[in-house]
């Protein structure tokens, strides 16, 4: 009975990780138990990142309507809140959106956002 050898199966696992090591600083990319490491490290920053990454779209989005509505004398919030008194269901993504390319079609938001909260 021979054998088994895992020689290839070793060098395929490792090629992956320093492939991924590519470009990394000093030994970081070169020497295995330091891209092991630092590999593992860059995987997990980048897993909560993407989740950083909605909360900052969500950020700017708020920024860019609040910008937009001060134009028409109205803070962010007042803003939301004549929107659910409305019953207006978009969301931030797509007023954020309407304020930068459209101008008129979110002075009509706007205008409906405000009789809601005279009403």
């Amino acid at each position: 009975m021979a054998r088994v050898k895992s020689g290839m199966t070793t060098r395929r696992r490792k090629k992956k990780t320093f492939k991924i090591a590519k470009g990394y600083y000093y030994s970081k990319r070169s020497r295995w138990r330091q891209v092991v490491q630092q590999v593992e490290k860059s995987l997990r920053y980048a897993y909560v990142g993407r989740k950083d990454r909605k909360g900052d779209f969500r950020s700017l989005w708020i920024q860019r309507i609040n910008a937009a509505v001060r134009l028409y004398q109205l803070s962010y919030s007042k803003f939301i809140l004549g929107l659910k008194k409305a019953e207006i269901g978009l969301d931030r993504k797509m007023l954020a959106d309407l304020a930068a390319t459209d101008q008129d079609a979110f002075k009509v938001v706007v205008e409906k956002a405000k009789a809601a909260l005279a009403a």
